[in-house]
């Protein structure tokens, strides 16, 4: 009863075409950024800020990129780890290039080398499919984890491979607590979903889905395949190098090749999947079971007073976490996202069957 549209008129083309057309939406997604830009800062504790999260707001922005290729464009990638970490090593070369450089400007430029990187080994794309295309991202994968591995210039010349950002700043602002941080991430994550929502709700958008669909189909009513693909390589690229900067200068702070290897990339391709295809909630929805679930089960056996050795207590949850993927994905294929639609549904019907 208190999920309804009944007396909710649309006036106009922009009223009808909002992102949330529906009120009591509009009035939960206030109070969401209501209590996580304010709420959360002043209650959450320095370890639920830094240890859960950050990193669960930078996965879900790459997710997000991810989810603008995998699912609304339709183009296997299992290479988000390498575009994650051409925009942090790029992020990083710029600033120690070039001193003083603001923080946002090389984040920007990391994206924008991931774009670049992206649309070249999206090219393969124009000519393949499926899990032909899917080898060739993966190649983008063995190729960058190789050049940060063995080309020293991309380090500095360090001689361990590691690498390390200096004190942060925003405008002339510290960027040093837990709290700055975590606000300084969510505002980027609050921006850059909006842009991609309002891009997969475009003509742009219809172009991707319409190619996921059916691509012969769509450049038979003039969508053109080339520049659909291309741009959404470029775009789902720019999204997740940002994601990369983020996740090394905020998250880590000091990192080396081994943190974008190949099973960031598949952890990134869960996330979509267990949220929902072609879902931007779903992305948040996925980043949260992949970061939260692991957090639970390594406490549960403590919790119950079980003494289990550390490495089995890691075995054991590395073989419930996958458990409960397949079931899952069983249960549910289309993700958490089809999950939150159904009970949607049901509000609005309530009391009713019908």
């Amino acid at each position: 009863m208190f999920y309804r549209e009944n007396g909710q008129f649309k006036t106009s083309y922009l009223a009808d075409q909002q992102i949330f057309p529906i009120r009591q939406d509009r009035i939960f997604i206030l109070l969401l950024l209501a209590v996580a830009f304010v709420g959360v800062p002043l209650l959450a504790s320095d370890y639920l800020l830094r240890a859960i999260l950050i990193p669960f707001l930078i996965l879900s922005l790459a997710a997000v990129g991810l989810n603008v290729l995998v699912g609304y464009c339709g183009q296997i990638s299992l290479g988000t780890g390498a575009f994650m970490a051409v925009g942090a090593y790029a992020a990083w070369n710029f600033g120690v290039r070039m001193p003083g450089m603001p923080l946002l400007l090389q984040i920007v430029l990391g994206g924008l080398c991931a774009t670049v990187v992206g649309v070249i080994f999206g090219i393969p794309s124009l000519r393949i499919r499926g899990l032909y295309l899917a080898v060739a991202t993966l190649a983008a994968q063995f190729f960058v984890d190789w050049a940060f591995l063995r080309i020293p210039y991309f380090t500095n010349y360090s001689s361990s491979g590691n690498v390390s950002v200096p004190p942060l700043t925003v405008f002339g602002l510290p960027l040093q607590s837990a709290m700055e941080k975590y606000l300084f991430v969510l505002a980027l994550v609050c921006g850059f979903t909006l842009l991609v929502k309002n891009l997969v709700r475009g003509a742009v958008g219809r172009e991707w889905m319409a190619i996921r669909d059916m691509d012969v189909a769509a450049s038979v009513i003039g969508i053109r395949p080339m520049h659909a693909k291309l741009t959404a390589f470029a775009v789902s690229s720019f999204i997740v190098g940002v994601a990369g900067a983020l996740w090394g200068f905020i998250h880590l702070g000091s990192w080396e090749p081994l943190a974008f290897d190949l099973s960031r990339s598949f952890q990134l391709l869960f996330m979509v999947i267990i949220g929902g295809l072609g879902s931007i909630l779903g992305c948040f929805f996925g980043a949260a079971f992949i970061v939260l679930v692991p957090v639970l089960l390594s406490n549960i056996p403590g919790l119950l007073g079980l003494p289990l050795a550390v490495d089995t207590a890691s075995h054991i949850e590395h073989m419930v976490f996958g458990a409960l993927i397949v079931v899952f994905l069983i249960a549910e294929p289309h993700g958490l996202a089809r999950l939150w639609s159904i009970a949607k549904e049901k509000l609005r019907l309530w009391p009713f069957p019908y």
